[in-house]
């Protein structure tokens, strides 16, 4: 890169920050008002009782803690001392959001982390267990123990949905009526992770042989075991459940791993884009997939992707193609925002920007001014700025 190039270049860093702190104000509040917790709001505006009284979406919490995870990084020095805070030196850091906010999760799911569908489990254990690693190399004891008991209580629930029903794979929910590249896929990533390759890989070998779609190299929704015994192929294809199973193959390593994960840049790229709204120049952009729990998938893909990106076992066509993708999104989400002006509700409860629910469409098109902003789908836009980010400081 020429110095041109570098003074020219997006300040990712800045950008995710600036998501960090609009998504933390706008959403983040205490848990029943209980000091050391952190609970983010499902939509806003809305009041604390009313959120209280709406569904209850684990899995969006525990994107959230992943998000602040992600911030948490960027915040330690390069000695692994904390830097300078995301939101301000008088504020509590990223890792004290997340830490706090898993004490959060604990307590509004009813003093468990167990609950009836096996992927919401798996991405509390992906962030926890990344939460862990930024706490001991940032030296911080505080809550690690917690992480530990949280990370043994959730392996014995992925030990008893990964069975041989189906011939292998993991089970959705405790219905065990379907298993899924939902859960399956974050499942054998977090085996990866945690040391049991044996397992991560029998679970990939799985995802390929029955829910690989050989004509996009894509994968299926999932398996489903109907009343009489039948089992029925769900053939959706999802951008969210290519993320973790590029990520699971990245983490085991090995030729044939790599090789397929290269494999698997190459059909999102084909296959799971459209044209991008840039000036001046001709782009891509990933999917997305609308609001609700649509609206974290295209964040989850990217997390991934970048992790491609930076990978140099892979070929550099295969990391160009991961980093066009994730920065083209980025900036295309970055672009579209809108600035809320201080009349606006959202702006009263300390939001600063809001994300559009696509980067082919300006947020005052997909939200504007007095609509409702859903959660996942500013979370979305932030995992993918932190994945810009990342790439960058790479």
């Amino acid at each position: 890169m020429t110095p041109a190039d570098i003074s020219t270049a997006p300040d990712w860093s800045f950008r995710a920050d600036e998501a960090a702190r609009s998504v933390t104000s706008l959403f983040g509040q205490r848990l029943f008002f209980l000091p050391g917790t952190h609970i983010a709001a499902i939509v806003r505006p809305s009041g604390r009782l009313k959120n209280l009284a709406r569904p209850w979406h684990y899995w969006w919490q525990a994107h959230y803690v992943d998000c602040l995870v992600d911030t948490g990084r960027r915040e330690l020095g390069t000695d692994g001392r904390p830097g300078k805070r995301f939101d301000g030196a008088n504020r509590p850091s990223a890792g004290r959001l997340a830490s706090r906010l898993v004490t959060g999760i604990r307590l509004r799911n009813f003093l468990t982390v167990v609950n009836s569908y096996y992927d919401d489990m798996a991405w509390l254990a992906l962030s926890t267990l990344r939460l862990e690693n930024l706490a001991r190399d940032s030296r911080k004891e505080a809550g690690r123990r917690r992480n530990a008991k949280v990370l043994k209580s959730l392996t014995l629930q992925f030990d008893s949905a990964s069975t041989d029903d189906l011939g292998g794979g993991t089970f959705w929910s405790k219905k065990r009526d379907f298993k899924n590249t939902p859960a399956t896929a974050p499942v054998a990533l977090y085996y990866a992770r945690t040391g049991q390759a044996a397992k991560a890989q029998a679970l990939l070998d799985w995802l390929d042989a029955r829910l690989l779609d050989p004509d996009q190299g894509l994968y299926r929704d999932g398996l489903r075991i109907g009343p009489g015994g039948d089992v029925v192929l769900e053939s959706a294809i999802y951008t969210y459940n290519q993320g973790p199973v590029l990520g699971a193959l990245l983490e085991l390593g090995g030729e044939a791993n790599l090789a397929r994960a290269a494999r698997l840049v190459a059909s999102v790229a084909r296959s799971l884009t459209l044209p991008a709204p840039l000036p001046a120049r001709s782009a891509l952009v990933l999917r997305c997939e609308g609001t609700g729990d649509g609206g974290l998938f295209t964040g989850i893909l990217v997390r991934y992707l970048a992790l491609a990106a930076t990978d140099g076992r892979l070929p550099a066509g295969t990391r160009a193609t991961a980093a066009t993708l994730v920065n083209d999104t980025a900036e295309a989400l970055w672009e579209g925002r809108r600035l809320l002006s201080p009349e606006d509700p959202l702006a009263r409860k300390g939001g600063r920007v809001v994300f559009s629910t696509h980067p082919g469409l300006p947020a005052v098109q997909t939200y504007p001014a007095g609509a409702a902003v859903e959660l996942s789908t500013q979370l979305q836009a932030w995992m993918v700025l932190e994945a810009a980010a990342s790439i960058a400081g790479n």
